[in-house]
């Protein structure tokens, strides 16, 4: 597979011939609503085998080589040229794809009331590039029960895909963390020992095997309960056959305070769960200023103190499959419009927009106006973004990611995990 990132007056037959391949598999591959309408900036993923590089001023076979962990005599041999000769500028090189290595994928995905068509399209697209599937939710009730959400077809779906479904457990009321909820759970020793009860009756009925806990907002003083209730779930799961994990704010350092923090301590609970999903994403959020949802330098530092806590193996990097629409100027209060990459690639072409690229954050974006004049600001996700961040994973050599969520169509991240890893099967 190869990015490419489309220059101002490009088509899509120009593209395919530059790289040996068709249109039609191009516009099938990213599924383009209009293969004759491209978008100045937007990024394409090439369904070719391997990558092409054309030759810079001051290029060499070594050069190249290191840029892409191949010698020079290898590059030479798999180009049929003279490892010795000097390479013209514009020159294309064949780089052959490099070995694979596994990883585990997770996603996430919300019915709302009911799990409609497309919700079940995109769960039935994503699941062969999935280790687990997580609907979300099962919420705590105060008396110690379970509201479960709409399933439909996804024990199916996993079955047939290799995938293990997890049984996510929250702590939410109307729809927010509560705080209150999550503080009778763990020091009410009767109603604990009901919703672990609960939870287990409730995975063996439905073939679910993981238990994945994401309390969020617990009480800065719940932190020592919670790690006890986190090892009573693991002796249950393990004495079953299940797993347990634990979604986890991101943090940067064990006494970073505040109410999402202080009760997710990494060091206690990378012990305890078989992985950790880490939540790195929301930077840039709905109520907040436009910027990347997920710049890739907060991701990273929030992964390197992860590391110093718990084993690499153990670390699911959390990723956003969404951006955000933000009404300029920002006003504190106002909330952005979430969309899809394709919504937002679609959104651009129709105000005819270029798409820019922030290396720093790592993530594209651009502008616009509306209809009533008021400008606005888009970040978003493309394949750039993703390899950079596939980029961080393999570098950090971390178990995989996680997705928020599914729902919201982005098939170059299909092909790219595809292309970078082996997708572990453990169901």
């Amino acid at each position: 597979m190869q990015i490419h990132v489309v220059e101002e007056g490009q088509t899509l037959s120009g593209i395919a011939a530059a790289y040996g391949t068709t249109a039609e598999e191009i516009a099938e591959a990213n599924e383009l609503p209009d293969p004759g309408r491209l978008v100045a900036g937007q990024a394409m993923v090439i369904p070719i085998v391997g990558s092409y590089y054309w030759v810079r001023q001051g290029d060499t076979l070594y050069t190249i080589g290191q840029r892409y962990q191949i010698s020079a005599a290898e590059l030479a041999r798999v180009n049929n040229i003279s490892q010795y000769r000097p390479l013209q500028i514009g020159q294309r090189l064949y780089i052959p794809p490099r070995p694979r290595r596994a990883a585990d994928f997770n996603a996430y995905a919300e019915p709302r009331r009911t799990v409609s068509a497309a919700l079940e399209a995109d769960v039935r697209t994503a699941a062969p590039h999935l280790t687990y599937l997580a609907p979300f939710s099962f919420r705590i009730r105060r008396d110690g029960t379970l509201a479960r959400p709409p399933l439909n077809d996804f024990p199916a779906i996993a079955k047939e895909n290799q995938v293990v479904l997890m049984l996510v457990v929250t702590n939410l009321e109307s729809d927010q963390f509560s705080t209150e909820l999550g503080g009778l759970i763990l020091n009410d020793q009767e109603l604990q020992n009901k919703v672990l009860d609960n939870i287990f009756q409730t995975a063996r009925e439905l073939g679910m095997g993981d238990i994945h806990f994401d309390m969020e907002a617990l009480p800065a003083a719940d932190r020592e309960a919670y790690i006890r209730f986190l090892r009573r779930a693991r002796d249950r799961a393990h004495a079953q056959g299940m797993m347990i994990s634990v979604a986890l704010a991101p943090k940067t350092s064990a006494e970073q305070q505040g109410r999402w923090y202080s009760a997710h301590d990494y060091r206690a609970i990378g012990e305890i769960a078989d992985f950790v999903v880490i939540m790195t994403y929301e930077w840039g959020y709905s109520g907040g200023p436009p910027m990347a949802v997920s710049p890739i330098g907060p991701v990273r530092r929030v992964l390197q103190y992860a590391l110093t806590e718990m084993p690499a193996e153990k670390i699911l990097m959390g990723q956003n499959l969404y951006g955000y629409d933000w009404t300029l100027p920002y006003e504190q209060g106002t909330t952005a419009r979430a969309l899809s990459p394709q919504a937002a690639i679609a959104l651009a072409a129709r105000e005819n927009a270029v798409i820019r690229y922030d290396y720093r954050a790592q993530a594209p974006f651009f502008h616009y106006t509306a209809d009533d004049g008021r400008r606005h600001e888009v970040w978003f996700e493309d394949a750039r973004s993703i390899q950079a961040k596939f980029d961080l994973v393999k570098q950090l050599g971390i178990r995989g990611v996680s997705y928020w969520k599914l729902g919201l169509p982005f098939p170059q991240n299909w092909l790219l995990i595809e292309s970078n890893f082996r997708v572990r099967k453990r169901a």
